[in-house]
């Protein structure tokens, strides 16, 4: 009764299912087991020590002695636990299983001690490797593209919680042709991504969304602001861009991981102690704190956005297995929020969700993601289409300049 279009469609549905299923579960376990850790560094010890968590001394220590471990797993994991997130796209080729469980414990020992990182590029690195290896023995007429594609779309449906980005960012990798329709092709990974989604909503909800003022009707003046805000945003991430490489290949003259990231960790720490425990961390919650405090100021907004800028760069250039995204949207809200401040007369939907858009795009190179990340930290309807239109002078301004990278010969 099924066109062979469909049959063919329906032969990879049960593995993406599993795949999608699976690639949240991991998802799940890490930020479970990283919050349990998390709370025991930064809550029970100095409770039971008697220091307070803000303390500049507890947080550069904290920060060091995680730089330390983390290299230490480094170090004498098989496979080094994986290659350098600063030499990686966020979909890359499979690792090599041997890897995967160090990855995973300098991926939760990061997340927990405060590293500026979000948990996206290893996780990505894990559903990828273990998707391709079982999924080549268990279907081996499957090719290793085609695990990897569910693979990534079924983890970027659990990392965001919902299939849209997955949709998005396939749409325009899967070409279609004559014979195979773009849908075809994207049956498969959006069925894994909406397992991924699904089996994450069960467990918890990512908290993306921040609360502002509606926006209203679309002005020809937003259009303006909305472009200024892009632009400052890019040229703030585009510091960010020359310095990673630079920095990366300066840290990497250690040669030794454990003396490479524990310097990291201890200037994360330096910075941390200047920017407080709201700099800290992959930035989720604490852009939460950002967006419903009323005690920070212009000065303060744009030290959070610097501090958090800093981070990130010194977290990647030294190592630290963790991905970009996340904290570049705080970095987006801080800048936003200070911009809102600033210039009042511009609402706070505009320069939250353009700053967002202009530092994810020049993290990712990804029109699609940077549009569905502003959109979904900003829910306004209304904004869409002046987001669109500014992605426009964006995407001019990035044209070939150099992605957020750092170079393969740093070492």
């Amino acid at each position: 009764m099924l066109h062979p279009r469909a049959r063919t469609m329906l032969l990879l549905a049960i593995p993406a299912l599993i795949i999608g299923v699976a690639s949240s579960l991991v998802l799940i376990v890490v930020m479970k087991v990283a919050s349990v850790l998390q709370a025991m560094l930064w809550t029970a010890l100095p409770t039971k020590l008697g220091v307070s968590t803000d303390s500049p001394a507890w947080i550069i220590v904290m920060l060091t002695l995680t730089g330390i471990a983390v290299g230490l797993v480094i170090r004498f994991s098989p496979g080094h636990a994986g290659p350098d997130p600063a030499q990686e796209p966020l979909i890359g080729a499979p690792v090599p299983p041997s890897a995967l469980p160090g990855l995973l414990i300098a991926l939760i020992i990061g997340l927990a001690g405060g590293v500026s990182l979000g948990p996206e590029h290893p996780i990505m690195a894990v559903n990828i490797g273990l998707a391709v290896f079982l999924g080549s023995r268990i279907l081996p007429r499957v090719g290793a593209l085609d695990w990897t594609i569910l693979a990534s779309a079924g983890t970027i449906g659990a990392l965001f919680g919902t299939p849209v980005a997955a949709a998005l960012i396939f749409s325009q990798t899967l070409s279609s042709n004559n014979d195979v329709p773009l849908w075809d092709k994207l049956f498969a990974p959006l069925m894994a991504a909406a397992a991924g989604a699904l089996t994450t909503s069960l467990f918890f909800h990512p908290h993306f969304s921040l609360s502002f003022p509606h926006y209203g009707q679309m002005q020809i003046a937003d259009i303006f602001s909305g472009a200024i805000v892009v632009a400052i945003a890019i040229a703030l991430g585009m510091v960010a861009v020359w310095c990673l490489p630079r920095l990366h290949r300066l840290m990497h003259k250690l040669k030794h991981p454990v003396l490479v990231l524990g310097a990291g960790g201890l200037i994360l720490g330096i910075l941390g102690a200047i920017g407080g425990t709201v700099t800290l961390f992959k930035g989720l919650d604490e852009m939460q704190q950002l967006a419903f405090s009323q005690v920070f100021s212009v000065s303060d907004y744009l030290l959070f956005a610097a501090i958090k800028l800093g981070a990130l760069v010194v977290a990647a250039a030294c190592g630290f297995r963790g991905g970009r995204i996340f904290p570049a949207v705080f970095v987006g809200v801080a800048l936003g929020l200070m911009l809102h401040e600033h210039v009042d007369a511009v609402p706070a939907a505009i320069t939250v969700s353009c700053s967002i858009l202009g530092l994810v795009l020049v993290v990712t190179r990804d029109a699609w993601l940077s549009l569905f990340m502003a959109a979904v930290v900003v829910p306004d309807s209304t904004l869409f289409p002046l987001l669109c239109i500014v992605m426009l002078p964006a995407w001019l301004l990035l044209a070939g300049k150099p992605m957020m990278m750092a170079w393969r010969n740093d070492k």
